[in-house]
């Protein structure tokens, strides 16, 4: 199964959110699937890919010109694209899961970006694993659900639908278990 991942490329976070990103490429490389995610060299991108590595994974990194500088060595396979915009698209269709660890601006925006494709595509075979760890998108996730629930909606709710919201990283790894079966 391909996995695709987003996460933060910043350094010097704190240790529960590097734990959660080692925990998960662990669980891709153990469980033979492959990692998907935007290949960069730092962050809890590098400690996902990492963990992913020594468990035996395969690696695809899809990299933007503007990040070229920032590749992962660890990637087995690299997926150039011309911009953020095409690295989203790409990395959507390469996925069969995606998960969702605590980040910044770009890792909402993957997120969204998803959410969006599968629910204006009707696609109901992928989900979406958000690791919602000290309530880090609480937020978002109530966003999304009021505009879900808004008059601006068509109907039906894709927090429920489409996203799976987890708080530990035990509940992901039985989320990723159920998914993957």
């Amino acid at each position: 199964m391909n996995i695709t991942v987003y996460c933060s490329s910043r350094s010097n976070l704190d240790e529960r959110f590097v734990e959660a990103a080692d925990a998960l490429g662990g669980w891709i490389g153990r469980n033979g699937h492959t990692l998907i995610y935007g290949g960069s060299n730092a962050g809890t991108m590098h400690t996902l890919a990492q963990a992913a590595h020594d468990t035996g994974a395969h690696i695809t990194g899809v990299v933007p010109r503007c990040f070229a500088h920032r590749a992962d060595s660890l990637v087995d396979t690299l997926v150039p694209t011309a911009d953020l915009a095409e690295r989203k698209a790409r990395m959507i269709g390469l996925a069969d899961l995606f998960v969702v660890l605590p980040g910044g601006i770009g890792t909402i925006d993957e997120w969204i970006s998803t959410l969006t494709h599968l629910v204006v595509e009707g696609d109901v075979s992928k989900r979406i694993i958000v690791v919602n760890i000290d309530g880090v998108f609480n937020h978002m996730i109530a966003q999304i659900a009021a505009t879900a629930a808004s008059p601006f909606a068509r109907g039906g709710t894709p927090v429920d639908g489409h996203c799976i919201v987890v708080e530990s990283v035990e509940e992901m790894i039985n989320q990723l278990k159920n998914n993957t079966l």
